[in-house]
């Protein structure tokens, strides 16, 4: 389900955010995971998304199940959220991410770090769906307005 600005999912993850930001303005920081978890199972289901909690996926290799994945919260079968409480967001939670999408299939993910005074999140892709998500994405809008203006012009990155 793509919007008028061209991300899959884009209400849902915005709905999905909105929930983040109101358990964190409620609970704050310094929580264990379980805790933010639980209370944005309840801000999901209190505003009407369908939330899902500890589905398990099957991890194969070789056609043999070598594994289990259990994400934190599936909303709506569409969207995993994988929740973190550390100082900041790595490029291996990111990776960690990309692989659930992967192995349950599933489109779009969000990361969510509520480990700080701020709340940090990331939006990611399954790797199929990233090529034509970025298809739909005009970059020039988040660069310097000279560099945009330029992408406009020549429809490629100056460099």
């Amino acid at each position: 389900m793509q919007n008028r600005k061209g991300l899959i999912h884009f209400d849902l993850t915005g709905n999905i955010l909105k929930c983040c930001f109101e358990v964190m303005k409620e609970l704050g920081s310094g929580f264990l995971e379980s805790v933010y978890k639980n209370a944005l199972f309840i801000a999901m289901r209190q505003s009407g998304i369908q939330v899902s909690t500890e589905q398990s996926f099957e991890v194969v290799f070789r056609q043999q199940k070598i594994g289990r994945y259990v994400a934190d919260l599936v909303v709506e079968d569409s969207v995993i959220v994988e929740l973190k409480c550390c100082n900041c967001l790595t490029p291996e939670h990111q990776a960690q991410l990309i692989n659930y999408l992967t192995v349950a299939d599933i489109s779009i993910g969000l990361l969510v770090n509520f480990g700080n005074t701020k709340l940090e999140y990331k939006r990611l892709c399954h790797p199929k769906v990233a090529i034509d998500e970025d298809a739909h994405i005009d970059p020039a809008p988040f660069l310097p307005s000279s560099r945009g203006e330029e992408m406009r012009k020549n429809k490629e990155p100056a460099l």
